[in-house]
């Protein structure tokens, strides 16, 4: 499931990522809001993946390739900010192996610097 995540700073948004994460959850949750955040102008996001998920469903695969994809590369100019938080560390060494394909900055947290992810998605510049 994604469920958005609470106490984010103003202009950001951020997410928790936990269990097994479909098709529905793209699509209700993960697409609207960041399409919301390119027709602001700026997606600073955060994606938190505890050591509870389990992965994604064949259904969540098609919406980030459908929806997710196309938004990234069509707004690449709006995405600012992106960090993953995660202690799980195929996640970590996967998000750092990729970020040259990301746009944006894009930095990893350990669970533990959760806050410390929160100021820098909505802090300006290279800090």
């Amino acid at each position: 499931m994604i469920e958005p995540l609470a106490g984010m700073p103003a202009g950001t948004i951020g997410f928790n990522f936990a269990g097994r994460v479909t098709g529905a959850d793209y699509r209700d949750v993960l697409v609207p809001a960041l399409a919301a955040a390119v027709g602001a102008g700026s997606v600073r996001a955060v994606f938190v993946v505890g050591p509870d998920y389990e992965g994604f469903d064949l259904g969540a695969v098609t919406e980030d390739l459908k929806a997710l994809v196309p938004l990234a590369i069509e707004h690449r100019h709006a995405w600012k900010r992106l960090a993953a938080v995660s202690d799980v560390e195929w996640i970590a060494k996967g998000v750092q192996m990729f970020t040259w394909l990301m746009p944006g900055e894009v930095r990893v947290f350990a669970l533990a610097d959760l806050e410390q992810a929160k100021a820098w998605v909505s802090a300006d510049g290279s800090a």
